[in-house]
């Protein structure tokens, strides 16, 4: 089969308070508040998109802030996303790791993997965030805080943990069209579509570990990108014949969705890349006003009450910039 997939679409997570996720991911990581949205699943907790300028496919970031829901904290373990990676230029970590120390953010230097040098930081909600030095010409989102020489470009990959490893790599490569790229012990690098930052997926297996569980804290699922419907319908076929349960497809607004399990139990999806954000808002006020699908519009006034009030912040100066 020859995949329509074109590398990552975005990555979503379950998070905490939604005013410390917007200051993480905008003030202090730089990335674009692309839409201001809820959860379709559940119209009383948001849906925040975080980008580049118009939220390119590979380049979205998506949290679910379930704070006062009762949603327990998450477990990390296998049969999830553990890290997720942003591209960052060459030689801008000493930009980051100053700024993230500055904000109050723990900044580490783990062991590098395939020579690229990299950066961990945690979240307010305890997630694994990696900015991943790379070569990679895709535009990105700057500001007076954040130039070209440092900013985010996009995703970069993402690590599926699984106990394990050649189940999920061989439905990788025969079902979704992934190629390995790269291998060391333990940690096998897959691309799609001419590899490179935001077309990769690590799998790394652990043996022995817990089970993942999802709540407060952990990735929901990583999303892979299609051109359009008809390419997801194609790859909705191949996967229920091969006896993969798959959801039908579902409105996402932005895109369209379906959702499967990958063999090591990561929660997967295949997103089109049409019709993207601007359909409902210009590119100059993305992000700015709560936006609902027209489904939601009549429970509008009841919708806004239940959500926190939030702010969205400016990205912030330190003394380094």
């Amino acid at each position: 089969m020859t995949s329509p997939i074109q590398g990552l679409h975005h990555v979503t997570a379950t998070v905490d308070q939604a005013q410390p996720d917007l200051d993480f991911y905008v003030a202090a990581l730089g990335l674009r508040l692309v839409k201001k949205t809820v959860n379709f699943d559940n119209n009383q907790v948001y849906h925040f998109y975080y980008g580049t300028e118009v939220g390119t496919p590979g380049t979205v970031w998506t949290t679910f802030p379930y704070h006062g829901y009762g949603v327990r904290a998450g477990t990390f373990g296998t049969g999830q996303v553990t890290v997720t990676s942003f591209s960052i230029p060459i030689g801008s970590i000493p930009f980051w790791q100053s700024r993230m120390r500055a904000l109050g953010t723990s900044a580490e230097l783990p062991p590098s993997h395939f020579g690229e040098a990299s950066l961990i930081c945690r979240d307010p909600s305890g997630l694994v965030i990696e900015l991943v030095e790379a070569a990679d010409d895709r535009p990105a989102w700057t500001s007076a805080a954040i130039d070209q020489r440092a900013a985010v470009r996009g995703l970069h990959s993402v690590t599926m943990t699984v106990a394990s490893p050649q189940p999920t790599l061989e439905f990788l490569k025969t079902m979704l069209g992934f190629e390995i790229v790269n291998q060391m012990d333990g940690r096998t690098r897959l691309g799609v579509n001419q590899p490179g930052p935001g077309r990769w997926i690590d799998v790394i297996h652990v043996r022995g570990g817990p089970q993942a569980v999802n709540g407060i804290g952990t990735v929901h699922h990583v999303a892979m990108a299609v051109p359009d419907e008809a390419d997801q319908l194609q790859m909705r076929r191949e996967l229920m014949r091969a006896g993969i349960p798959v959801t039908e497809v579902m409105d996402r607004q932005y895109f369209q969705s379906i959702y499967f399990r990958e063999p090591g139990g990561v929660l997967c999806e295949i997103a089109t890349m049409q019709p993207g954000f601007l359909v409902d808002e210009p590119a100059a006020s993305l992000g700015q006003h709560l936006k609902l699908p027209a489904w939601e519009e009549s429970s509008r006034a009841e919708i806004e009450a239940g959500l926190p009030a939030v702010t969205i912040p400016e990205p912030v100066r330190h003394a380094t910039t």
